[in-house]
């Protein structure tokens, strides 16, 4: 690629945090107009190489060059100024403020040292409208929209300031197929204006469609280039890797006993107007919709984070005490939050503290803990679930994303549940990783536990569960084996495209 074709060039960026080495040399070159894929591991150094391009943190050593001129950003905002914009994996809007307001941070339309309100509006009107959601409340409190939608917020904002390169660190990793297919269509109408896009995804599939070249990252090295077109999905997930990942979906042998959750026309205020289910002992139960569908809501119903407004949630063979998430513990109900950052994990706190939270009490007495005890017992869980880390002391906080989610996972199975609710449990965690979620969630059933899980991605849907239910506009309207549903018919119940049964398990 010739020097003067090139909209950005990285070359040998190092970058150490103490003794830690997480980029050792890393070189990228992306024409005008050019989506390129950057993959790896988590921890393999994509997130700090982006961070370095943003101006969120200074390299070591290297060059970076934009259109040919030297690129070195004081921080997020010149680099803003100097066409680099960066949606980041965790959601980074202040909640108190309004969508508009945060999508207009900084970017204000301003006249005479006056802030032009009805320009502002325009032009982050246009902004939601352009990822397809005109409708956008903008005049809310960004805290109150759901993880996906903050995440449409947090795109719009980026794509406020016209980037010449626009880094997207997993932008769909919450979003349902609806939304991914707007946001294609969005990359696509920036890539025809000549915007350079790096896309950081989990996704192969995603990647191989979206991207004309890819570069992998592993150890914070480059280890492999080219264009996307014809390059191997295996060769990819073996430089990622540097193994082969022959079966992404492992089925272990499994078979569903008696009904262990009963859930009879539970409603919960604003979005879950009514759902009816049942989930066996070694079932995995599988739960698809849109955005604001109530997949969510179901969840945090049945656990009692929301209230009951209407109907009844049996927990099979546990003591009928009054519902709190403290009583669905006891009963046998782990939960995990699609927000690990918010909800669940202490990030301050260490690996250990996180692992073993919902049962302190047995790790010493009188208010103190045994820091040893339970030092040997994450360990165990860190080992067990290949997590990334110095030790079980180490910081949360520390940690990548996909290790952080491990963690989270790693509680429910120290507790231990009976019954796991995930609440879209693969967000943010790299191929190889995912294949030991999937292995992981294959054991609990064969070892007789119920799982339900929520998942935006609906092959990962298809692969691994037993049975699939379909939410839309509140309402749980379809349940039915696995291999009774394809992808364009989930999507046909969830956009209200077919007339719901009167009975949900048709």
């Amino acid at each position: 690629m010739a020097t003067t074709a090139a909209a950005l060039r990285l070359t040998g960026i190092k970058k150490s945090f103490g003794a830690t080495r997480a980029l050792r040399g890393v070189s990228l070159e992306i024409a005008p107009g050019e989506v390129h894929a950057l993959i790896g591991e988590n921890g393999a150094g994509k997130s700090t190489l982006m961070k370095v391009l943003s101006g969120a943190h200074e390299a070591d050593e290297g060059v970076m060059e934009i259109g040919g001129r030297p690129y070195r950003p004081a921080g997020p905002h010149d680099a803003r100024l100097k066409g680099v914009a960066m949606i980041y994996q965790e959601l980074n809007l202040a909640l108190h403020l309004s969508a508009r307001e945060n999508i207009l941070l900084g970017a204000e339309s301003a006249s005479l040292g006056w802030i032009d309100a009805p320009a502002s509006r325009e032009r982050a009107q246009a902004a939601v409208a352009q990822l397809g959601h005109a409708n956008l409340d903008l005049d809310r409190p960004a805290g109150t929209f759901s993880i996906a939608e903050q995440q449409i917020i947090e795109i719009a904002r980026a794509l406020l300031t016209k980037p010449q390169v626009l880094i997207m660190d997993e932008p769909t990793s919450s979003l349902t197929l609806a939304d991914t297919e707007k946001l294609f269509a969005t990359i696509q109408r920036l890539r025809a204006q000549g915007v350079s896009i790096i896309y950081i995804s989990h996704f192969l599939e995603e990647c191989r469609r979206i991207a004309d070249r890819y570069t992998v990252l592993k150890d914070g090295e480059t280890v492999g280039s080219g264009a996307m077109a014809g390059a191997s999905l295996d060769h990819i997930v073996t430089l990622m890797t540097g193994r082969e990942v022959k079966d992404l979906y492992p089925r272990t042998e499994h078979a569903a006993g008696e009904v262990v959750l009963e859930v009879k026309s539970v409603a919960s205020a604003p979005r879950l107007k009514g759902a009816s289910l049942q989930v066996r002992a070694g079932e995995i139960f599988g739960l698809a919709g849109l955005i604001g569908a109530g997949r969510t809501d179901l969840l945090r119903t049945i656990f009692s984070l929301d209230a009951v407004d209407a109907g009844e949630v049996c927990v099979v063979g546990a003591p009928g005490v009054k519902a709190t998430p403290r009583a669905r513990w006891a009963q046998g109900l782990g939960f995990l939050s699609e927000n690990r950052k918010e909800e669940g994990l202490m990030l301050t706190q260490s690996i250990a503290d996180n692992i073993t939270l919902t049962k302190h009490e047995t790790f010493g007495r009188c208010g103190w803990i045994n820091g040893a005890r339970q030092r040997t017992v994450a360990q165990h869980w860190v080992e067990q679930l290949q997590v990334k880390c110095r030790d079980a002391s180490q910081p949360i906080h520390q940690l990548s994303g996909g290790n952080q989610q491990k963690i989270a996972i790693a509680r429910l199975l120290e507790h231990p549940a009976r019954i796991f609710l995930l609440d879209e449990p693969t967000r943010g965690i790299d191929v190889g990783s995912k294949a030991q979620i999937y292995q992981l969630i294959g054991e609990l059933a064969a070892a007789g536990k119920a799982v339900v899980i929520i998942s935006s991605y609906l092959p990962e849907l298809l692969g691994l569960c037993d049975t699939v239910g379909v939410m839309c506009r509140g309402e749980l309207c379809a349940i039915r084996p696995r291999a009774q549903w394809t992808e364009s018919e989930i999507m046909r119940v969830a956009t209200g495209s077919v007339e719901p049964s009167s009975d949900p398990s048709v």
